[in-house]
């Protein structure tokens, strides 16, 4: 085990989570294999501890010799504290939920913070139509990724490039498979509804 973290996940009802070292260190290895963290790259630790997300926002920049900042406690709820902190600091990578990502484009953020090269979204379903104010006002990329708290953050990734509708989940990250079954925990064919595992 690396750590345990608290998540009621898909229940409701909080529970323990297990992280091996193995799927925490595959998840920041196939990060820096997509994104390419450089030493002159600033990462943006704004999510609470107690939340899967950070432990990326932690470990990721130090793995990689970039910089990472700390925001102020409570900062991740201001997004004008934000945009401001991303634009004197620098910062070039930064998660935001989607509602949180809304109210920083709200704020005028992304347009201050020419840094920023990279915004990854998890925790909710990102709408087409944010995504693409957000690409209406940013040249950074934007990056929409899926999972539990049990596969060691996320599970799926996708790069969102413009278009209308909902970016989707995304194809499974490094060393992952997805698998969509019928309540008898058989494949379903391609188009029909099932339990994504």
């Amino acid at each position: 085990p690396a750590y345990v973290i608290y998540t009621s996940g898909s229940t409701g009802q909080p529970k323990g989570v297990v992280v091996s070292h193995a799927g925490i260190v595959n998840r920041l290895v196939w990060m820096q294999a997509e994104y390419g963290l450089a030493p002159e790259d600033g990462v943006l630790q704004k999510t609470p501890v107690s939340f899967d997300v950070s432990v990326w926002e932690i470990f990721w920049p130090l793995l990689e010799g970039a910089r990472l900042v700390l925001a102020r406690p409570g900062g991740h709820t201001d997004p004008v504290y934000l945009a401001g902190l991303i634009c004197s600091a620098g910062i070039t990578t930064v998660h935001f939920v989607p509602a949180m990502l809304d109210a920083f484009i709200s704020s005028g953020g992304p347009g201050a913070c020419g840094s920023l090269r990279r915004v990854i979204c998890s925790g909710e379903v990102l709408p087409g139509r944010l995504a693409e104010r957000f690409a209406e006002r940013s040249g950074a990329g934007l990056h929409n990724l899926y999972g539990p708290t049990e596969t060691s953050v996320d599970s799926t990734a996708w790069a969102c490039t413009g278009g209308s509708g909902a970016p989707p989940i995304g194809r499974p990250i490094a060393n992952t498979r997805v698998f969509v079954l019928d309540g008898w925990l058989q494949p379903v064919p391609a188009g029909v509804a099932g339990e994504l595992y």
